[in-house]
C-alpha cells in the first residue's frame, strides 16, 4: 500500500511513495552498520563541523522546509518558518557542548586512575510523529550523531516529503552515507525491524499504544528505549499571578500547532475568584484566532493532520456538551466549514474551542484532547488545583501561575510532571533535559541527559 503525502486542508493527494522492500530495508540496515564502524571514529571536532553544516543548510532552506510541512501536515506558515529555525539551533548547540557533555569523567576510588567514559551504541531506531515533522527529529538526530551513533528514521506516514528532506539535510552537510537513513515503511514493520541485532537502541515521541508497542518489542530484546508519550498538560493559574499575562499565555500555549502538541497547555484549572475573568479572556483572544489555509498570511489556525484526530476530537466535544459541558466559544464543525472557501471544505477542520462548567465523568477528566480544544475547571483552593492537575494518567509538563513564593514552592515540589514551568510556557529548549514521567514516557531527550542516553556509559579502573 502505498506511503501517501495529502493535504490536511483540501485532502488532496499530494504524492505518493512506494514503501521499501525488504531488500530496500536490508540495504540500509547494511550500510548504517558499516558506517558506524567508522563514523563511530571521527573525531567531535569532525563531528561539530557536520552539525554546524546541517544548521546552516536548514537555515538556507527555511522556507522550502516550511512550505513542505504546511502541505503535509498542516501547519501555519510562521510556526514552520520557527520550527526549522529551532532544528536549526539544537543542531548548533550541541555542536558547540557535545565534545564537553561526553568528556572522560574522573572519579576519585582506589584505583591508579579510574574515569567514566561515553561511546555511542550503534545504528539507533527513531521513530517519529508528524505534529513538528523537523524539530522532533532534529532534537532526536543532533545529539545521536554527535555521540557518535547513527540514525534510522521510521517517520510518520503521512509526513514523507518531510522525512526525505530531512536525510536530504544530512547529506547536503557532508555527513558519511549512511549516518543518517530515512525509512518510509509503515508502522506493521517496526516491530520485526527491532529483532535484527544490528539495530542497538530505539526512541519514539508518540501516541500511547505506539509507545508501549514498541517498548514490548524492545523489551524482547533487551534494547534500550526512550518514549516520550502524550500529555494532558495542567494549566494553574491563582489569585496572585499576573492575569493578563497569564491569559496571553494561555491562549498561546493551547493553540500552538492548532493544538496538537503534547506539551500544548489542556487543561486549564483556574482559581475560582478569578475563573469567570480568566475565561471572558480566554474567549476574546480564541475569537482573534484565523482559521485558514496555512500557506496564506496571516492564518494562526491551520487544518488537523488527520481526518482520524479530527474525527475523535469532535467525539470527545460532543461527549463532554451532552453530558452537561459548555461551548463558550466554538464547537460547531459544521459552522467552521461553512464560513470556509469551497476549495477547503474537505479539510480537517476544527474551531477554536473553550469548554468550561464540566461535570465529573467526561472525556475531559482523563483524555488527552489533541487539538484546538480548552478544557477549564474551576477549584476553590490550591490543594485543590494541585490534585486535580496531578489527577490524570499523563505526566509531561505544567505550567503553573502565581507570585506567591510559598505557591510557587509548592506547585514545583507536588506537581507529578517531567517539566514545571513557573509564570511560563512550557516548551522544549536545547539547554534543558525534556521528557515525561507516568504514561508520558521515559527518558530524557535535550541537555546533558539527552545526549547520554544512547550511549555505553562505561565504568574504566586501572591499577
Amino acid at each position: 500500500m502505498p506511503i501517501a503525502s495529502i493535504n490536511p486542508a483540501t485532502g488532496a493527494v499530494l504524492k505518493e511513495f512506494e514503501p521499501l522492500s525488504e531488500a530496500e530495508i536490508e540495504h540500509k540496515l547494511a550500510l548504517a552498520t558499516q558506517t558506524f564502524t567508522t563514523y563511530r571514529h571521527t573525531c567531535f571536532e569532525q563531528r561539530a563541523g557536520w552539525l554546524h553544516q546541517a544548521a546552516q543548510v536548514l537555515d538556507d532552506n527555511k522556507a522550502a522546509y516550511a512550505k513542505i510541512m504546511a502541505l503535509e501536515m498542516g501547519k501555519p506558515l510562521a510556526g514552520a518558518i520557527a520550527e526549522v529555525e529551532k532544528s536549526a539551533l539544537v543542531c548548533r548547540y550541541y555542536a558547540d557542548h557535545g565534545a564537553e557533555f561526553l568528556a572522560d569523567e574522573p572519579v576519585t576510588t582506589d584505583a591508579s586512575r579510574s574515569f567514566v567514559r561515553y561511546q555511542p551504541l550503534g545504528p539507533v531506531l527513531a521513530v517519529m510523529p508528524w505534529n513538528f515533522p523537523f524539530w522532533q527529529v532534529f532534537r532526536f538526530a543532533a545529539p545521536a550523531l554527535m555521540a557518535g551513533n547513527v540514525g534510522l528514521l521510521k517517520h510518520a506516514s503521512n509526513v514523507p516529503q518531510c522525512a526525505l528532506a530531512i536525510e536530504e539535510v544530512f547529506q547536503k552537510a557532508g555527513l558519511p552515507e549512511g549516518a543518517f537513513q530515512t525509512l518510509l515503511i509503515g508502522g506493521d514493520r517496526i516491530a520485526q525491524l527491532v529483532t535484527d541485532d544490528r539495530i542497538k537502541a530505539a526512541t519514539l515521541t508518540g501516541s500511547e499504544p505506539a509507545g508501549a508497542s514498541l517498548a514490548a518489542a524492545c523489551g524482547q530484546q533487551i534494547k534500550k528505549t526512550v518514549l516520550e508519550l502524550g500529555g494532558s498538560d495542567p494549566f494553574i493559574v491563582m489569585p496572585s499571578a499576573d492575569l493578563e499575562s497569564a491569559i496571553a499565555t494561555a491562549a498561546t500555549a493551547r493553540m500552538l500547532n492548532t493544538g496538537q502538541s503534547c506539551i500544548a497547555a489542556k487543561r486549564f484549572i483556574v482559581h475560582e475568584a478569578i475563573a469567570e475573568r480568566f475565561e471572558q479572556g480566554m474567549t476574546e483572544k480564541f475569537a482573534a484566532l484565523v482559521v485558514g489555509n496555512p500557506l496564506d498570511d496571516g492564518v494562526t489556525v491551520g487544518p488537523l493532520a488527520t481526518p482520524d484526530i479530527a474525527a475523535e476530537l469532535e467525539q470527545q466535544v460532543n461527549t463532554c456538551l451532552e453530558l452537561g459541558g459548555t461551548a463558550l466559544i466554538g464547537g460547531d464543525v459544521a459552522a467552521l466549514k461553512a464560513q470556509l472557501p469551497a476549495d477547503l471544505q474537505n479539510g480537517n477542520w476544527f474551531p477554536p474551542t473553550i469548554l468550561a462548567a464540566l461535570p465529573p465523568g467526561t472525556p475531559a477528566d482523563q483524555e488527552e484532547f489533541f487539538g484546538p480544544v480548552a478544557l477549564v475547571f474551576r477549584v476553590a483552593s490550591l490543594d485543590e488545583a494541585i490534585h486535580r492537575a496531578n489527577d490524570i494518567p499523563f505526566g509531561l509538563g505544567a505550567s503553573a501561575w502565581s507570585l506567591d513564593p510559598a505557591e510557587q514552592e509548592r506547585l514545583m515540589a507536588e506537581l507529578e510532571a517531567g517539566a514545571v514551568f513557573i509564570n511560563g510556557l512550557v516548551k522544549s529548549d536545547p539547554r534543558l533535559p525534556f521528557g515525561g514521567i507516568k504514561r508520558s514516557g521515559y527518558g530524557r531527550e535535550l541537555g546533558r541527559h539527552g545526549i547520554h542516553e544512547f550511549v555505553n556509559i562505561k565504568t574504566v579502573w586501572v591499577k
